[in-house]
């Protein structure tokens, strides 16, 4: 029951009949659009193919939210131009806390490499979280007959415009890191897209296309077999899962650097309260043990941030990408 207390029954001509008639600030005070979230179904679009880190990770925060929350976390995938029709998809979405989308660099990547996008990169959408970083690996077949990324900088350098390499599609974060490769390498390699990372993986595995930076999570298990040769990782330092691997950048090409990072996001004027209760899930799932375990063998960290962070992180990623594009007369269109 709301009680008013006033010193007499008549104040400034409101009589405490009128006073009862009108609904108490507590009444009237809007409801945490979090308390009752999620009530429905979540759906997370995921724009690469099934069996993608991004779309792996996507799936295991999914299946932790569902065992929580005890509502269904659907994964939708929409493996096209690189992600951007999904992003699509999901900014144009009701701002509700339902329609999700996870993504890799490639969103960052999207703005730098197209000048018209069906969406504004930076403003249609909020940080949830990043979710795992993932270093990359540059694979051949074990047929190809290279041994170190010298041999491969040699063969491509021999016969300039003949050798390929395969990525998630043009704008991707693996046809990005490639050209990197390509750029501080100075060779004429050419650029053969497929709709994800299994499918890259795949073609360069059997000898189609020469070489692929994929990212670890989808290579180890192939290096580990045998199936590939991990010629360099990515990153500024060796890994603890391939000691032996050298760096790309010891291995003959300074200066190259690189790792991709996951996140989830939402439409951009979905309600702060339901964001930070997503990033409170999302954060606890990263920071299970299982979770780690699982991640760490396929050579990635957990890395959840503050929406915040991951707003204003994605605004540098977007400059230093185009940066990089210019410099090296990057384009998609």
């Amino acid at each position: 029951m709301c009680r008013t207390t006033l010193s007499r029954s008549r104040i400034a001509g409101v009589t405490l009949a009128s006073l009862a008639a009108v609904p108490c600030a507590a009444a009237l005070a809007p409801q945490d659009p979090a308390a009752t979230y999620p009530s429905r179904p979540i759906r997370i679009v995921i724009g690469f193919s099934a069996g993608s880190t991004v779309d792996v990770s996507a799936r295991v925060i999914g299946q932790k939210m569902t065992e929580t929350w005890k509502q269904q976390v659907v994964a939708d995938n929409r493996p096209s131009a690189g992600g951007i029709i999904a992003a699509q998809t999901v900014a144009h979405a009701n701002p509700d806390g339902y329609t999700l989308l996870s993504v890799s660099a490639s969103h960052a990547v999207a703005p730098a490499m197209y000048s018209k996008l069906p969406y504004d990169t930076a403003k249609d959408f909020a940080g949830i979280t990043t979710t795992v970083s993932v270093p990359a690996v540059l694979i051949v077949a074990p047929s190809l007959g290279v041994k170190t990324v010298k041999d491969l900088v040699s063969m491509a350098k021999a016969k300039p415009g003949q050798i390929n390499f395969s990525s998630a599609g043009v704008g991707s974060a693996t046809h990005f890191s490639a050209e990197l490769f390509k750029s501080l390498a100075g060779i004429n390699v050419q650029h053969v897209p497929y709709k994800g990372i299994p499918e890259a993986v795949t073609e360069a595995m059997l000898g189609r296309v020469q070489f692929m930076l994929s990212p670890m999570s989808n290579a180890m298990p192939f290096i580990k077999e045998g199936r590939l040769v991990a010629l360099a990782v990515s990153p500024a330092k060796r890994l603890a899962v391939l000691p032996n691997v050298p760096t790309i950048a010891e291995a003959g090409v300074p200066g190259y650097e690189w790792q991709t990072w996951f996140g989830l996001l939402a439409p951009a004027k979905t309600p702060r309260p339901i964001i930070a209760k997503l990033n409170r899930e999302v954060t606890r799932i990263l920071n299970l043990p299982e979770s780690k375990e699982r991640w760490n063998a396929l050579g990635c960290d957990p890395v959840p941030i503050a929406p915040e962070a991951f707003d204003k992180f994605v605004v540098e990623q977007i400059a230093l990408f185009t940066k990089l594009a210019r410099a090296a007369n990057i384009k998609a269109d």
